[in-house]
Parts: C-alpha cells; sequence; structure tokens
C-alpha cells in the first residue's frame, strides 16, 4: 500500500531545514559587510588641545626629555660598570692563573737545570775512586770573596775532615770545619789554602794559593820555565790531599822580572764560584787505616825488631 500524502510530507520538512540555513549564511553575510562597510567609512576624531595644555606639554616635555636621558645614562652607567667589574674580575684570575703557571714552569725549567747540573757532576765524579757525597752550597763569606762556603752536608752524611770538593768544572777546596748536618769548605781563593799544581803543557810544579780579586798564585815556577798564558793548572797529586789531575785553572798573568829565579804566576780559577750551587764532596774511606800505618811507624820498634 503507498501512502502519498505522507511521502510528499518528508519531503517537504528536509526542504524548509536546508532553506534555514542558507537563510542563516545570507543574513550573517550581510551583518558582516555592513560591519565592515561602517568601519571604512569611520571618521576619526583628533582631539585639540588648550593652551593651557600646550604650555604644560612644552614645559614639560624637555624634563621628562632630561630625566629620560638620565635614566638612560644611568642605566648604561651601571651596565657598563657591573660589566667592567666582571671584567676586572675575571681579569684578576686569569692574572693569577697565568701567575700560577708561570711559577709551575718556572719551577720545572729550574729543576730540569739542577737535574743537568747534578748529572754532570755525578759524570765528572766517576772517574774519581774517592766515595762521592752530591751537596748544596747553603751560604758563604761575600766579606771574604767566597774564600769560605757552607755545604748542607755533614758528619750524619759521611762527610769527613779534609775531604776534597770539587764542582763539574774543577777544584773547589776541602772540608776544614764540621757539624752534624753542615761543613764549611776552605776554597782555592783563600791564602791559607795551598795545592800543589803542575802546568799540563809542560809539567812544571809549583804551589797554589789563594791571592786576590777571585784568583789564585802559583809560586816557585822557575824563571826559565816557558809557560804561557792561558796554560792550564792541574793538581799534581802531592801531600795525599787532592787527587791528581783536578782542573784547578788557566795562567791569566805572567810577570818575569830581570832578576830572581822564580815568576810571578797568577790564575783565574775554573769554578765560577759567585755561581757555584751544586758541590761534590770527596771522602777518602781508607783515612783511618793510613793514620794506624803512620802511626804504627811512629812508634818504638819492641826487642829483637829492627827500626826501619
Amino acid at each position: 500500500m503507498v501512502f502519498p500524502i505522507n511521502i510528499y510530507g518528508v519531503n517537504h520538512l528536509r526542504l524548509s531545514d536546508s532553506e534555514e540555513r542558507k537563510t542563516k549564511i545570507v543574513i550573517n553575510s550581510i551583518i558582516l559587510a555592513i560591519s565592515l562597510y561602517g568601519m571604512s567609512q569611520r571618521d576619526y576624531v583628533f582631539q585639540k588641545t588648550s593652551i593651557a595644555e600646550r604650555v604644560i606639554i612644552d614645559l614639560m616635555a624637555p624634563v621628562q626629555s632630561f630625566v629620560t636621558g638620565i635614566q638612560e645614562g644611568m642605566s648604561s652607567y651601571v651596565e657598563h660598570y657591573v660589566a667592567n667589574l666582571n671584567a676586572s674580575k675575571e681579569n684578576k684570575v686569569l692574572k693569577n692563573k697565568i701567575s700560577d703557571l708561570q711559577n709551575e714552569v718556572f719551577s720545572y725549567q729550574e729543576a730540569v737545570k739542577e737535574s743537568d747540573r747534578l748529572r754532570e757532576l755525578i759524570n765528572y765524579g766517576e772517574q774519581l775512586e774517592r766515595k762521592k757525597i752530591v751537596a748544596r752550597v747553603v751560604s758563604w763569606d761575600s766579606a771574604d770573596d767566597y774564600k769560605v762556603i757552607r755545604i748542607n752536608k755533614g758528619v750524619k752524611h759521611g762527610v769527613k775532615l779534609h775531604s776534597v770538593v770539587v764542582s763539574a768544572e774543577g777544584l773547589v777546596g776541602y772540608v776544614y770545619r764540621l757539624t752534624a748536618h753542615f761543613a764549611d769548605v776552605i776554597t782555592i781563593l783563600d791564602a791559607n789554602n795551598r795545592v800543589d799544581g803542575v802546568v799540563e803543557r809542560l809539567r812544571s810544579h809549583g804551589v797554589v794559593e789563594g791571592y786576590s780579586r777571585g784568583r789564585c798564585i802559583m809560586k816557585y815556577v822557575n824563571r826559565t820555565e816557558p809557560i804561557i798564558l792561558n796554560d792550564i793548572v792541574l793538581t799534581a797529586g802531592l801531600g795525599n790531599v787532592y787527587p791528581k789531575g783536578l782542573k784547578i785553572g788557566y795562567i791569566s798573568r805572567i810577570e818575569r822580572e830581570s832578576y830572581g829565579i822564580t815568576q810571578h804566576v797568577e790564575i783565574t780559577p775554573i769554578v765560577n764560584f759567585s755561581k757555584l750551587e751544586e758541590v761534590l764532596v770527596l771522602v777518602q774511606e781508607q783515612e783511618e787505616d793510613k793514620q794506624l800505618e803512620w802511626k804504627a811507624l811512629d812508634q818504638e820498634p819492641e826487642a829483637g825488631e829492627i827500626k826501619r
């Protein structure tokens, strides 16, 4: 069975909903268009200022400009001050770090130099048969022109009286005074220190002792000996104190007088005493045995023995 009336009724409702939506869209579009047109046609009203207001504005504008400038200047000054303060602090920290690094580098360089000096000193002492003790110069008597120096090794370290003291360059002197931890060394610059010397080139003998102005003098050199400037003088090994062959210095002045049998010979030491830092002490371990030998020789022979 067909119901046409109901069918037509449904179709009529559907058409009414569609037309209602279209109507709403058209109305909204018209309202938006009217609003835009109204805004485009709006006249802006400019307010006119009175004379009093203009006077106030003219008077206050410079003040406001001045205050604004002060504010900007203060703000800029504070910013620069804070920036400079921070930069100054950072600069100070960096300077301290650089100073610390420079000190460390300096310490490392000094350690390397000291190591090189000690290596050279030990290598120099290898050719010597005596017991060797490395010591550091801790003081000297500057009033006596380095005639006496003090080292930081004493009886506790095995140093003995009359132990020979050398550097990597040559002869320094001998120990003449001892304490438990220190020793005083009389150098070849002292007139009381006499060393048997020999000119390396000619084998001419003489006695070297301290003279003046950091030099030594070689006495008893025969006038006929053809020594020349810069001849090297070595220890002769006599007297059982200094080992043979240690460098003493070089001849720096010669005076041959028209009379007498000797000549005046001055020697400049090989060792630069003003820069002396480390030394090598040569200890003669058999010194006590030799003293016992001399004591035995000095004793009176017993009955039936022949004194030689």
